[in-house]
């Protein structure tokens, strides 16, 4: 462990500092086992609840993974890297590609549950689109699947006086998407507004996402606007944030 005024911090973090930049430097490949709570014991002179903790620090930041009887291991999924401006692009969708086409590059992206209902919209939702009276909005739900993994969970709302009869109200959009289906309906986003938020997961996120105790997701909800300044989509996305990397990238 290095002696810096890092040393104040207390032991146990200091040996998952230590594994991590063992693992980021290669030492530890994907799928590797890491050192038990024995060997770290014997390593660095701690009690078993010490060693214990500096395990399950990268345990609960997706680093590892626990496997009964097995011992601990650097986790095999290679996080996505989500590029926030790109993945938005006209070119993107206008030219029939998904959205997510940006991110997965030759990786296998599945959806595998696809729901679209007809619903009163909550007021945080009637808001955000600026909806009139009770107008109901159309919903679709996803689940992304990379790699045979649960990354995303992904619901949409959208005014179904402007939806109705459209692909929209479909399970399967078509090519280019949501997006695409709103610029032919004369309403084509041109600008996007995202909030980012980290929180713990629910009960229900945490099984539809497969996500070990103690990881945390990403919430995005991102509103896409028309040139004339209307909200026609409001999205929101939870990540699994041991899944992610999220890349902005863009001009001063």
């Amino acid at each position: 462990m290095a002696h810096t005024e890092d040393d104040r911090r207390p032991k146990y973090q200091r040996i998952a500092e230590a594994l991590r930049e063992a693992i980021q430097s290669g030492e530890y490949g994907p799928g590797d086992r890491l050192p038990g709570e024995n060997d770290l014991m014997a390593t660095y002179g701690v009690a078993r609840m010490t060693a214990r903790q500096a395990l399950s620090v990268l345990r609960d930041e997706g680093v590892v993974e626990a496997r009964k009887g097995a011992g601990v291991f650097v986790r095999e999924f290679r996080p996505l890297r989500r590029r926030g401006i790109q993945r938005l692009a006209r070119q993107q969708w206008g030219n029939g590609r998904s959205v997510w086409a940006a991110d997965v590059e030759d990786r296998s992206l599945e959806v595998d549950h696809v729901t679209v209902s007809e619903e009163a919209a909550s007021d945080h939702v009637s808001g955000v689109l600026e909806l009139a009276g009770e107008e109901t909005v159309c919903v679709r739900r996803r689940r992304f699947v990379l790699d045979g993994k649960p990354v995303l969970l992904a619901t949409s709302y959208l005014p179904v006086s402007l939806v109705a009869g459209s692909p929209i109200v479909r399970e399967d959009t078509g090519p280019g998407g949501t997006y695409a289906r709103l610029a032919e309906l004369g309403c084509k986003p041109v600008h996007f507004r995202e909030e980012i938020r980290s929180r713990m997961p629910s009960k229900d996120e945490a099984t539809q996402l497969s996500i070990s105790a103690g990881t945390p997701v990403i919430l995005i909800c991102r509103t896409a606007f028309t040139d004339e300044g209307r909200p026609v989509e409001f999205n929101e996305m939870t990540l699994d944030a041991a899944s992610y990397i999220l890349e902005y990238d863009f001009d001063a």
